[in-house]
């Protein structure tokens, strides 16, 4: 038997290119969060700003939050750009706990804008996280059916995604995780940003929220910076 998983959804106050500063604020969010997973929102530690420079999963800058899930027991979900191989990058998703970052996931879909920088990955991803099984994606992942089919089919408890969307696009983030949640029927976190991200983004969506496999919000932030929802998995 394994117990009960609780997850949180974040949206910091992002600076634009600012890793190190981000990382201070997403190592805060983690000691507040009292969750074992907490999930950032795409390129939560640079903005959505597609110039930045890629980083390394050893980048020192990230030792802040990995000092923060050592002390709080969590796993940090965080979106970055990263460097690849043969001098490709891609948009991520890092998995930070106290032994430090890895990259668990590349985005697989991208907008026309992001495939002039940056290359897409090959495979969906699923992380272990104390036996639970959590499918991971990257804002327009989310909306293309196939990606989620691709996902469930590994094998998932539930659906964590990173996302950027504007205040106007709130319902669709909340379509598209209503969809994803009961066709599949997984539970579904959503980790949105909020206010100004870069990249043309003066007031992003917020509202994360975390969703049963029937569909259900469990809880939901409002679209301020900072806000956090919180849930725990295996309770529905």
């Amino acid at each position: 038997m394994r117990d009960p998983l609780i997850i949180a959804v974040a949206q910091p106050l992002c600076i634009p290119y600012d890793v190190a500063a981000n990382a201070v604020t997403h190592a805060a969010t983690v000691r507040s969060a009292r969750a074992r997973v907490v999930v950032f929102p795409e390129l939560s530690l640079t903005g959505y700003e597609l110039d930045t420079p890629a980083i390394i999963a050893e980048d020192p800058r990230l030792t802040p939050i990995v000092e923060a899930c050592v002390e709080a027991g969590s796993m940090a979900l965080v979106g970055a750009p990263v460097h690849g191989e043969a001098g490709r990058s891609h948009i991520a998703m890092l998995a930070v706990d106290g032994t430090g970052a890895t990259v668990a996931y590349h985005k697989l879909w991208l907008s026309t804008t992001e495939s002039n920088r940056f290359t897409p990955g090959n495979k969906p991803a699923v992380l272990d996280v104390d036996g639970w099984r959590l499918g991971l994606a990257i804002c327009k992942d989310s909306g293309v059916r196939q990606h989620a089919a691709d996902t469930a089919v590994l094998g998932i408890d539930a659906y964590v995604a990173g996302t950027l969307k504007s205040v106007e696009e709130a319902d669709i983030q909340d379509e598209r995780a209503r969809r994803v949640a009961t066709e599949h029927r997984v539970w579904v976190a959503v980790a949105s940003f909020a206010g100004s991200t870069g990249g043309g983004y003066s007031q992003a969506a917020g509202r994360s929220s975390i969703w049963t496999s029937d569909g259900v919000v469990m809880d939901r932030a409002g679209p301020e910076t900072g806000a956090i929802a919180r849930a725990t998995l295996g309770t529905a």
